[in-house]
């Protein structure tokens, strides 16, 4: 067959260590193939951001803010273990922060489901979405541990150099302080992104946090989104016939238990980043889960939800077999062409995006499926195959289709 043209670039970020193997091998085998891809690249690898003292990170942010459109393999945020590894000049930030932060995104994770790999929750039928505010509270706190007795204050210094205080804790002996912030505008691109995002793949928005006991910190976050609900969505929501849905945190847990799946529950950064890996622990495998980060200007970065995969990587490195499963990694692939495809017309390439997602489902489905899928699936005679052998069954599945 002829390879499908794309007219403009992905932009390409390319990552560490074992899905930095299967980044290349998902390329040659499924990819190139049967699309003249087009990519403007940038290496992530935590070598070349040492290189280019992080440069690089910001490089790749701001040309995906030209395109509109990316695709991210899974990379090393450096702890002191990896300071010594790969002798560092610093101890860089995560890559995904500093991406968040230039694009103002909002970090969308959803499962992917097959069957034979059963959700832990049998009624979850349909996956739900989780939404995770992608910047401020702890992860940008300020954090101090108090020796002994003494007044912890929070000091506000306004521009005219008057004070507002609010005590903290008097402490009668050690103890610990944590200081936290967000912004006004980062929590209303949040709530843009959540609406928008509910509109485009017509699914129910619930938001969820504490403002019963967070009165203003919480209570905030509430009121900026029922705001901008009320001004800029409810219309369009009444209008597809969806909801959006407002309770506490706690409340919420209960419900998403005892739903069937199917909506976009969207939370405040800490709470996203723990209710999303019990999601995907939940729906079967952190393998099986899809993340875009999207801008409330419609810019789109695809990557798996998980990691490296480093311990496959140090046995990948002394020749020993793996099994890593790679379809987290071929779905932020396909998600990356079909918004490509939709944005520049090109209708064949979006089909092309669905038709191996479909290759990646029918392939697990068939009984063919790495190790880590082999040990939870409910199918009978499976074949467990090797990182590479699986990618092969996939291209095998995909031009049969074709």
């Amino acid at each position: 067959m002829e390879k499908i043209k794309m007219t403009t670039p992905l932009v390409e970020m390319d990552g560490d260590e074992m899905t930095r193997v299967i980044w290349k091998m998902i390329k040659d085998e499924l990819l190139c193939p049967f699309i003249d891809l087009k990519t403007e690249y940038y290496d992530l690898g935590l070598e070349y951001r040492n290189k280019t003292n992080d440069q690089v990170t910001v490089d790749s942010a701001e040309a995906t803010k030209k395109y509109g459109v990316a695709v991210k393999c899974a990379t090393i945020t450096p702890n002191a273990a990896r300071m010594d590894e790969y002798n560092l000049k610093e101890m860089w930030k995560s890559p995904n922060g500093t991406i968040r932060a230039i694009l103002d995104g909002t970090v969308f994770r959803a499962p992917i489901l097959v069957k034979g790999i059963e959700p832990y929750v049998k009624n979850w039928v349909k996956p739900i979405t989780i939404a995770r505010h992608a910047y401020g509270d702890v992860y940008k706190g300020s954090e101090m541990k108090i020796p002994g007795p003494g007044k912890v204050e929070l000091v506000y210094t306004a521009e005219d150099g008057s004070e507002t205080r609010e005590l903290v804790h008097n402490f009668a002996g050690s103890g610990i302080v944590q200081g936290m912030h967000n912004l006004t505008s980062s929590i209303e691109s949040f709530a843009r992104s959540c609406f928008n995002f509910a509109v485009d793949t017509k699914q129910n928005l619930w938001f969820a946090t504490k403002d019963t006991i967070s009165k203003k910190y919480d209570h905030t976050f509430k009121d900026i989104f029922q705001e901008i609900y009320d001004t800029e969505y409810k219309e369009k929501f009444e209008e597809l016939g969806l909801e959006y849905f407002y309770t506490l945190i706690d409340d919420a847990v209960a419900r998403v238990i005892r739903s069937n799946g199917g909506y976009i529950w969207a939370c405040k950064n800490y709470d996203g980043d723990v209710m999303s890996d019990m999601l995907a622990t939940a729906y079967g495998s952190l393998s099986m889960m899809t993340s875009v980060l999207v801008s409330p200007k419609g810019v789109y970065e695809y990557e798996a939800a998980h990691g490296t995969v480093q311990r496959h990587y140090y046995k990948h490195l002394k020749g020993e077999e793996t099994s890593t499963n790679s379809i987290a990694t071929i779905f932020a692939w396909t998600g990356a062409l079909r918004k490509r495809g939709e944005l520049d017309g090109l209708p064949e390439l979006s089909a092309f995006a669905d038709k191996l997602e479909k290759a990646c489902i029918d392939t697990v489905e068939s009984g063919k499926m790495t190790k880590d899928l082999a040990l939870i699936t409910t199918l009978e005679d499976v074949t467990p195959l090797n990182t590479e052998g699986f990618i092969k069954a996939v291209r095998e599945t995909l031009e049969a289709s074709l």
